[in-house]
This record gives structure tokens, sequence and C-alpha cells, in this order.
């Protein structure tokens, strides 16, 4: 039976000031909440989470998350929290925090409130998590019976957060519509566990289209640590439109090239999830066969917000083709999503569409 699926988090809100909220929201979900977040997220949310919940009559329970999303953290978290009797989980923090949090809620059949502090990645709406090595090594995916119940992001926040990790989740935001269109060519099955709905492909595209038209602003605004439309435009493109698109259109290669370039030792692993996804996105392109001209679009747009488009600015320039091949046969195992665009790649023709990067993007 071939069927579409559609999936979202209960409830999203957006707005500079929103996380003064959290005791609030929370406790119409739960009443023994459970705070995952690390050190220097704390340090800087710590006093407004406190206040959020002492207004609200609320009271939590904090663990510091130690930093890698790891079966290693969310076993140990799990039990901290099995132990406190949590009813709902928080996940306060970037990415990785966030995957740990939805791991723990899973794990203990409890609600899941995400708060990111950056909008570096599309992870905070998903019903899946990234997991890692202890020592940073993509490991695979772990998928969720559903969405988190509350994702609640602060833009004031987010714009006090380094201005790199805004530009990485566009980085990670323009790969939802490349992904999508390549997916529904081969009409693969997406995140969702079904064919794309209109709606997901929709949602897909208006990343794109937002991040084309407004991105560019929004980072220059972030720069200066200001909330402007077209700000709060690419925080929801990064957050909302790219992490219902993703998970509802379809993942294909430029994710699978990023989970590659986590098989290499050295500098590469100093970067973020979308400066790496970013270089993905273009060899994508030019797996697909797309024109010089449709390549450079979206790499004049990297080059604004400086993410990465040479082998230099991956720290690569000196790799050997081996350990390009070493990207390619991570990119290509089985289960890999670059098998939902083309499911005969090779680690060789990956290797040579990274290399093709370089050459167009260096010309």
């Amino acid at each position: 039976m071939q069927k579409k699926i559609f999936i979202s988090p209960k409830k999203y809100i957006q707005g500079a000031g929103v996380l003064s909220l959290l005791g609030e929201e929370v406790a119409k979900i739960g009443v023994t909440p459970f705070v995952l977040s690390d050190s220097t997220v704390w340090g800087i949310t710590g006093s407004t989470v406190e206040e959020s919940f002492q207004a609200s009559n609320t009271s939590y329970i904090y663990e510091e998350f130690t930093g890698e999303a790891s079966n290693t953290e969310i076993e140990r978290l799990t039990k901290i929290g099995k132990d406190k009797k949590a009813d709902v989980v928080i996940g306060l923090g970037g990415g990785k925090t966030i995957d740990t949090a939805k791991a723990v809620g899973d794990a203990l059949g409890i609600a899941v409130v995400v708060a990111p502090t950056t909008a570096s990645t599309d992870a905070p709406t998903s019903a899946l998590s990234v997991i890692y090595s202890d020592d940073g090594v993509f490991e695979g995916y772990k998928f969720y019976t559903k969405n988190p119940d509350l994702v609640l992001v602060d833009s004031k926040v987010i714009v006090n957060a380094p201005v790199f990790l805004l530009a990485s989740g566009m980085g990670d935001a323009m790969a939802t519509f490349v992904e999508t269109r390549a997916s529904l060519k081969r009409n693969s099955n997406t995140m969702a566990g079904g064919k794309a709905t209109l709606a997901g492909q929709a949602i897909a595209e208006k990343a794109e289209e937002v991040l084309f038209d407004q991105g560019i602003a929004a980072y220059r605004a972030a720069k200066q640590g200001l909330v402007t439309p077209q700000v709060e435009a690419i925080i929801e493109a990064n957050t909302l439109l790219s992490g219902l698109g993703f998970e509802n259109g379809g993942l294909a290669s430029a994710h699978a090239i990023h989970n590659g370039f986590t098989a290499l030792e050295g500098e590469i692993h100093k970067l973020t999830h979308g400066q790496k996804v970013a270089y993905g996105v273009l060899t994508q392109l030019v797996l697909e066969g797309y024109a010089e001209s449709d390549i450079l679009r979206y790499a004049d747009f990297f080059k604004e917000i400086e993410l990465p488009t040479t082998l230099k600015d991956l720290h690569l320039e000196n790799a050997p083709y081996e350990d390009l091949l070493k990207i390619g046969e991570l990119a290509t195992v089985a289960g890999e999503t670059s098998h939902n665009m083309n499911p005969e790649l090779t680690p060789e023709q990956i290797a040579d569409a990274i290399l093709a990067v370089n050459a167009i993007t260096t010309a």
C-alpha cells in the first residue's frame, strides 16, 4: 500500500522573549519537568528559566548535558529521569542537546519540550535524533512515534548566539528543498515513513524561497544582535519550515555526505552540522548533473553568509583521494539517505563530486 504521511510537533511558539513563558507552557504538559542543558547554555539562560518556573509556581530538575548525543549519554540521563519520576523532558540548547532530550523522552515514554538556543539545525521539530559515538562519529538515526509536544524558540536568545550558528542553520535548511526535490524524482519514502504530501513539498520549497529572499539581510542584522522581520523569517525557515520540510519531504545525498565527513579525523570535526551540510548541498547538485550556473547560485549565497564552499573551507585542501573515498563509503552504506536519490551511487562518484565542487567554486 502506498501512503502519504505528514507529521509535526503539537505546538510551536516563536518570538523575542518567549523563553520567559517556558514554565507556564510546561505546566500545561507535566508536573515534574527534567531540564537538560550544557553548562554554557545554562549560564546564559538558566536565570530566565528559573524565573519562568517561579512565575508559574512550578519546580524542575536540572541535569547537565555533557556534549555528545551518544547512547552512553542517553542511557545516563534516562536513568536520572526515571529515578526522579520526570513526566516531561526539556531539551534546552543546540541540536545534540535536543536530540538527546528526544531520546530520553522516548525511552521514558514522557512528553518532550524543545527550547533551542540557536537556529543552527532543523532538529527541534522532528521525531528523530541523530546518534553519534562517544567520539562524535555518526552512527545512525533513532526514530520516535511522535514529534515534540512543544517547540519554543526565543528569537532574542537566537541572535545573541554566535552568528555563524544562524548561518549554519541556513546551510542545513538550504538542503531541505534540494533533497526533497531529489527524493520526489524517485518517489522515495520520507523520514515520516511514507510518501511526501503536497504540504510537505510546499513547506520545503517555501524554506528555500525564504532563505534566498531574506537570508543575507538576516545574517547582517543578526551580526549586530538585532531581531528584525528578516531574522524572524530565517529563524522560522531554519527551524519550522526546514524541520517539517526535511521530515515530510525526504532526505537525499546532502545529509549523507555530511555523515560521510564524520569518518575523517582532524579540523573538519570543528565545523558545525550545517557548515558540512552546505558543502553536501553543492556536492549533491553536482551528482544530479545541474548546470554550473545553478550550482553557483547556491555557492554564492553560501559565500555571502560565510559557509564552506571550497575544500580549504573544510580543512580538506590537502586530503588524499583515499580520505574522500572514506566519505563516499560512509555516505553510501546500506540504509543511508543517498539511496533515496540514487541507490547506485559509488564512493568514487561522491569523491569526484566533492572535488568538482571545489573546482567550480575556486575557478
